[in-house]
């Protein structure tokens, strides 16, 4: 599909958008479009065919696999998790299976009349293969990778009205009742099957309409944090009710404003999307916060992609159109009533017969937030497009302190990044990104949809910890497929990076500021000590620059003394060059003490050379018996000075100290010098 001659929005803003190129499916003679969420692939059928795309990781130029079946009406078709079988809905009585491989075919029937097959799903259940919902219940079968038979296991009955189930949860609601809205649950993961207590969900109620009844697109099962939620549209109260799933009670948490009485749903990144479809618009919700107020305003569902040739970066980015699209080849309508919001992060548009996928757009996120410690919260959070999330972090972090913020903020943002950071560490997923190109979002070994079968599934029901919440929590609870939980890095920012891109980068704007930089500085050293991690021994050095530069000396002695600021050799060099450029002997003073600390004999001996002390100096080598420094040190230093007495004392010194010194060459040259430029002095 080309999308080259759309007109370009002016000022157009959004957080969530579509990119140019979608996938699409060019088929002729279709008859119909399916997407297999448990292995990801949209799926496209004729007469006698099956074409299938992966949709993870998503390319739009991805060529489809191809499967023959027989002919026949296709009601739903979904690939086994091993994909070496194809499952296919004939009618409301019949499945059949078909081995990819074999060609071999398998047909299940239900009884007719007496009840009806409303859907079917694979399971990576140690009980069950294939489990078919029908109106009396729910019946769990295993089968063998050759379809040689399909073996009934177990019968959940109940008298189901319709069914929703996502493989990301493993979850699968049978809704009962004359409205609908009583439900029977299972969760089928590699851990067994769990049944849930029977629960019913809250409908208001109206005058015109006193038992509303509950459909099946009111309801969608969605993965956030790890935390499974079931998220029911009530529109008599105009309002989504959000329900957590435990082990062992399903509770009620809160609702979210509707202003539409069309919408769905989507996951980004752990972030709830809420399309509110009559105002065409995109409200972002993050569940992780007690607060259930919108991450930003709403705004509209934009598309993105390339204009022409341009490949500018200012192209690159433009938004195209806020409402309505028109192409060459077909009119795109915004919204339209052939538009499937498939969770987590997909759209399919059967009327162009496109797969789009749904993006978060950061940058524009940032810009409209004017809370910086909550926005760095929010950030920390995102994995996705965590190089990016980290980079925004450090430019907030900088104009925070570029705008001179009051203290207290800037020191919360600091917090925030230096608490992140440790539980990062903590937890393992820490990883810094050497090659700033490479993106976040790559999938890890093991990842892909082929190997569900054999990999411990995201689904088990914990008995003790609650998923991404503090480890002394001990709820019981569902725990949800966590694979796009596993990413490349994390958009933690190290101590080290704070320094590079944040504090070395406004040193020298804010060198006249030096008080309210230093009070930030120590604050941010409060925060690592707190959090026992080590920091770049530069940040320490600039402190002490700082200092120096506004003559806040009784300051850094309190610093040196009181170890806020670390004892380093580069931290002593430090102390000497400001004593010396400032010509304060008490900081010279805070320096030599400090190489003398830390058993630093070399230097400190050199130091006390360089300002003249070479009697002090030799008279520390003998006592600690420091055989690397050479006797032209102490030698070349005092010649330069010019003082003949030190000459002839270092000399004297030194023959005394250092048997056999006299016969030396080192003797003989300096003792020439002395002699030729002073008779006078005699040795």
């Amino acid at each position: 599909m080309s999308i080259s001659q759309a007109s370009v929005g002016s000022g157009a803003l959004s957080h969530v958008y579509i990119h140019h190129p979608a996938l699409r499916c060019n088929i002729p003679e279709s008859r119909g479009l399916f997407y297999d969420d448990a292995n990801r692939l949209l799926i496209c059928t004729t007469s006698s065919q099956v074409f299938s795309w992966e949709t993870s990781p998503f390319n739009p130029d991805v060529p489809p696999s191809v499967d023959s079946i027989n002919e026949g009406p296709i009601l739903s078709i979904r690939f086994s998790l091993d994909k070496k079988a194809i499952a296919v809905q004939r009618s409301d009585c019949e499945v059949q299976l078909f081995n990819r491989e074999t060609k071999k075919i398998l047909n299940h029937k239900c009884k007719a009349g007496s009840e009806s097959i409303l859907g079917f799903f694979w399971s990576d259940s140690p009980l069950c293969d294939l489990a078919i919902v029908k109106t009396s219940g729910m019946d769990l079968f295993a089968c063998d990778s050759m379809l040689n038979s399909l073996r009934l296991v177990e019968t959940k009955k109940a008298n189901v009205n319709w069914y929703t189930y996502t493989h990301e949860t493993r979850l699968v609601l049978l809704a009962s009742g004359l409205q609908c809205k009583t439900f029977n649950g299972f969760q089928l993961s590699t851990a067994g099957v769990v049944r849930l207590p029977r629960f019913e969900m809250t409908m208001a109620r109206s005058e015109s309409n006193s038992k509303p009844i509950l459909s099946a697109g009111d309801l969608h099962l969605v993965t956030v944090y790890g935390r499974i939620y079931c998220l029911q549209v009530d529109r008599e109260a105009m309002l989504l009710h959000l329900y957590r799933f435990y082990r062992d009670a399903v509770v009620q948490q809160g609702s979210l404003p509707i202003y539409s009485s069309k919408l769905s749903v989507n996951v980004v990144d752990n972030l709830l999307l809420v399309h509110q479809i009559d105002a065409k618009v995109v409200i972002i919700y993050d569940l992780f916060v007690d607060s259930r107020a919108p991450v930003s305003a709403p705004l509209p569902l934009l598309w993105r992609g390339y204009q022409g040739s341009d490949t500018s970066s200012q192209a690159a980015n433009k938004e195209i159109e806020s409402s309505e699209s028109s192409t060459s080849n077909e009119n795109i309508v915004m919204y339209e009533d052939g538009w499937t919001f498939l969770v987590p992060d997909l759209i399919l548009d059967q009327t162009n017969k496109v797969l789009w996928k749904i993006h978060l757009d950061l940058e524009a996120i940032s810009a409209s937030s004017s809370d910086r410690t909550s926005l760095l919260e929010f950030l920390q959070r995102r994995k996705l497009e965590a190089n990016k999330a980290k980079q925004l972090c450090l430019g907030i972090a900088r104009a925070t302190i570029l705008e001179r913020r009051p203290a207290t903020q800037v020191t919360q943002a600091i917090d925030v990044l230096v608490t992140a950071y440790s539980y990062s560490v903590k937890a393992g997923t820490y990883k810094e990104i050497k090659n700033e190109k490479a993106t976040a979002s790559t999938p890890t070994a093991g990842a892909s949809p082929d190997n569900e079968r054999h990999r411990p599934s995201g689904s088990n029901i914990d008995e003790d910890v609650e998923m991404n919440l503090s480890s002394g929590s001990k709820e019981n609870m569902f725990c949800a497929d966590e694979q796009q939980e596993s990413q490349l890095s994390s958009p933690a920012v190290s101590p080290d990076e704070l320094y590079k891109f944040v504090f070395a980068s406004v040193e020298e704007m804010m060198v006249e500021e030096s008080e309210y930089l230093v009070a930030i500085i120590t604050e941010f050293l409060r925060s690592i000590s707190a959090e026992k991690l080590k920091v770049d021994l530069n940040i320490y050095v600039m402190t002490i620059r700082l200092l120096a530069y506004s003559k806040r000396f009784a300051e850094l002695s309190l610093f040196t003394t009181n170890k806020i600021i670390e004892p380093s050799k580069e931290v002593a060099f430090q102390l000497l060059e400001s004593g010396r450029q400032n010509q304060n002997i008490k900081v010279r003073k805070l320096g030599l003490d400090m190489l003398r600390q830390l058993s630093l004999h070399h230097d400190y001996i050199s130091s006390l050379v360089q300002d003249g002390y070479y009697l002090e100096a030799l008279r520390y080598a003998q006592k600690h018996k420091v055989t690397s420094v050479r006797s032209s040190l102490f030698l070349e230093a005092a010649f330069a000075s010019n003082d003949l007495q030190h000459l002839a004392a270092i000399l004297r010194v030194l023959s005394e100290l250092i048997p056999g010194f006299k016969e030396t060459s080192e003797y003989y040259t300096f003792y020439g010098l002395l002699n030729d430029t002073s008779s006078s002095v005699a040795v």
